[in-house]
Parts: structure tokens; sequence; C-alpha cells
């Protein structure tokens, strides 16, 4: 806003004023609504970076139990057991709020129809195994939700640092010198406003002793 686009006048001064307040409110919320953005985002990023260890750790164990399955009944036992699993993996997103930004929420479940496969001939890494697995999914499922939640956080925190900026550096100063030109030439039409009466007067009463002088003179 250019301070000169609005006229000096009390009705523009009033107006401003107030729209110099609803700013600093404005600017003010918008500046909360960042610091709680970014304070979820920084909690949201620790807990992405845990569950990179977590997933990391899983993935580790997995493959471990799975190996060590191979080692005591053989590759090919194995793999004619993981044919028979029959397990539906179940994933629901919800979502959540926060301060007005869609969050998704990852609920991984799982149903199994066991027993799918004989007991006989088999060993208890095969089941460590599964949990393994169904452990990592759990935690992939969760990983995506925290991944994608960072994203938006961190858009909608570009976007409120941009507006808190704008209303910092260019509105909020803008409209207060814009209301400082105002009030300073409606000052100096107060002050001409003041002399111009002070002539007036000042004429009025030479005029009424010059017509008093001649009425006396005659």
């Amino acid at each position: 806003m250019e301070q000169y686009q609005l006229a000096p006048t009390k009705t523009n001064l009033i107006k401003l004023r107030d729209d110099l307040k609803f700013a600093h409110l404005g600017y003010e919320l918008l500046d909360q609504k960042r610091n709680i953005l970014i304070v979820e985002l920084l909690a949201l990023v620790d807990q992405a970076v845990d569950f990179e260890n977590r997933i990391s750790e899983a993935l580790k164990k997995a493959y471990s139990t799975l190996q060590e399955a191979v080692l005591r009944i053989g590759k090919i036992k194995v793999q004619q057991i993981t044919t028979a699993v029959n397990i539906d993996v179940d994933i629901r997103i919800g979502i959540r709020r926060v301060m007005g930004v869609t969050l998704p929420v990852v609920d991984t479940d799982f149903r199994e129809r066991a027993p799918y496969f004989s007991p006989t001939g088999t060993t208890y890494w095969i089941d460590s195994s599964l949990d393994s697995f169904k452990s990592v999914l759990k935690l992939m499922g969760k990983m995506a939700e925290l991944k994608i939640s960072v994203l938006r956080l961190a858009s909608e925190v570009r976007k409120m640092i941009r507006k808190v900026n704008a209303l910092e550096k260019i509105a909020i100063p803008e409209m207060r010198d814009t209301v400082s030109y105002i009030e300073n030439r409606l000052e100096e039409n107060e002050r001409d406003m003041f002399v111009l009466m002070k002539l007036v007067k000042k004429r009025l009463e030479e005029k009424r002793v010059h017509i008093k002088t001649e009425k006396n003179s005659g």
C-alpha cells in the first residue's frame, strides 16, 4: 500500500487504524500457528528418525530369523511353508488435524487363518520370522504416515513464514507509515485552519473597529 493512495481524511485514518489493529492481531495468530506447527514438525522429524532406526533393526531381526529357519529346516522346506501362509493385511488410513493441516494416520492389522501349515517338521524360527516381518510392515506403515505428515507440515510452515513475513515486513510497516502520514497531514490542516481562523478573526475585529470609528466621526 502506497501511503499517498489514501486521502488524508479522518474517516480514512479511523479505518486505517482499525485495519492496522486487525493486521497486528492476524500477525500474532499466524505467528502462534507457525510456532505450533514448527514444534509439531520437529517432533515428527525426531519420530521419523527413530522409526528409521527401528525399521532397520526390525529388518535385521526378520532376515536373521528367516536365515536361521533356512539353516534349521532347509530353503526348500521354508519355501513350501511360505506358500501355505494365509495372512490378510488390513491397512487403514485415517486423518488427524493439527492447526487446520490434515495429516494421515496409518494403522496396519493382520488377520491370520492359522494354522496355515502343519507344525510337524517346522521350527520356532518360522513363527519368529513371520512375527518379525509383520512388525516391519507395521513400522513401515507408521513411517509412511510420518513422512507424509512431515512433508505437509513443512509445506504449511513455509506458507506461514511467507504470510508472517509479509505482514511483519511489508503490510504493517506500510500501514503504520500511512497512518503517520495522514496524522501529519491532518495536523497540518488543523494548524492551517487555526492560522486562517485567526486571520479571519483579526480582519473582522479590524472591520468592526473601522466601522465604529466611522460612526463616531460622523
